[in-house]
């Protein structure tokens, strides 16, 4: 197609799925100066992509909250106020990074030519009934691989080079001692034992440094004061902060070691060093993009052991 002057980018969740689509955005961003890019997220996650400098407007959808009372008045009102958003812009084109039924429906309300990936690519096959153009993009590659392709595909040019995720923040030149363990994900199949934790900050403790361990929710906030209690030089933070203070405090780090979640992955996007644990997943599709600095241990159906995430934690330049 000729050069978009305007994009709708669909890609509603998760973080991590969020994280891995900014090096596509940065590559549109790249071949099309000027190129003004919209983007519909689920609420929760409105804040982030507003990080990459490419996005002119961040569009909140809230499926997850709607369809719990998707009959009451106050949801009605709010979807009309969304679809009269949403239709209210017409775009070049209408790009579904996502491959789901859901997001495909959201793609078809938008008002611009429709793409995403064709049957045997899109996650849930379905979606692709609702795009004009399609395109093939291999299932068995990394998702920010993907994500990458599809645009080039979508839009005519060639993938060169590492990945851009394109991501600043206002605390990024200011680096602390601090250590950084997200300890805390959604399913619990992905969790690190806690004394694995406690054994890994007495270790790195006994090396100067300082942890800090977030939270999101009350669980969360308990486990992280019961680490804090046997970690030396560590704190929780000491309250729920807003997705743009989290990457702030991501960003001035010295190094990050996490588990699969989200938050993980935007610690690698903002360039910081980072060690990532697998336990219930494959780090192949979805693991955090590795480079010098980033490393995945384990993987589905192992525990990693305190030794190999410190192996993993020296082999970045965290210790530098």
């Amino acid at each position: 197609m000729c050069a978009p002057k305007s994009l709708l980018v669909v890609k509603t969740s998760s973080l991590g799925d969020l994280v891995h689509t900014f090096p596509a955005i940065s590559d549109l961003a790249s071949h099309f100066p000027g190129l003004h890019v919209d983007w519909i997220v689920e609420e929760a996650f409105s804040e982030l992509p507003s990080l990459h400098p490419a996005i002119r407007h961040v569009i909140p959808v809230a499926i997850r909250r709607w369809r719990k009372k998707l009959w009451s008045t106050s949801t009605q009102r709010e979807v009309s106020f969304f679809l009269e958003r949403l239709r209210s812009v017409e775009y070049d084109a209408v790009l579904d990074f996502q491959g789901l039924l859901k997001s495909a429906f959201i793609t078809r309300l938008g008002r611009g030519f429709r793409f995403g990936f064709d049957w045997a690519s899109a996650r849930e096959p379905l979606a692709s009934l609702f795009y004009q153009k399609h395109c093939s993009v291999a299932l068995n590659q990394h998702a920010v691989v993907r994500t990458r392709l599809l645009a080039s595909c979508v839009f005519g040019y060639d993938l060169v080079g590492e990945p851009n995720f394109g991501l600043s923040t206002s605390e990024g030149g200011k680096k602390s001692r601090d250590v950084i363990f997200i300890h805390a994900t959604s399913r619990t199949s992905k969790h690190w034992p806690e004394t694995h934790w406690i054994d890994l900050g007495q270790v790195l403790a006994k090396q100067g440094w300082h942890f800090v361990l977030p939270w999101g929710n009350e669980i969360e906030q308990q486990r992280a004061q019961r680490l804090a209690r046997h970690i030396p030089n560590a704190c929780c933070l000491l309250r729920r902060l807003y997705l743009t203070e989290v990457a702030g405090v991501l960003a001035s780090a010295r190094g990050i070691i996490g588990v699969d979640t989200g938050l993980t992955h935007l610690a690698v996007a903002l360039g910081r060093p980072v060690v990532s644990i697998y336990l219930d997943t494959d780090p192949a599709l979805t693991g955090v993009w590795q480079t010098r600095n980033t490393i995945n241990v384990g993987s589905s159906g192992t525990v990693p052991t305190v030794e190999m995430v410190l192996s993993g934690f020296r082999k970045t330049n965290a210790l530098f």
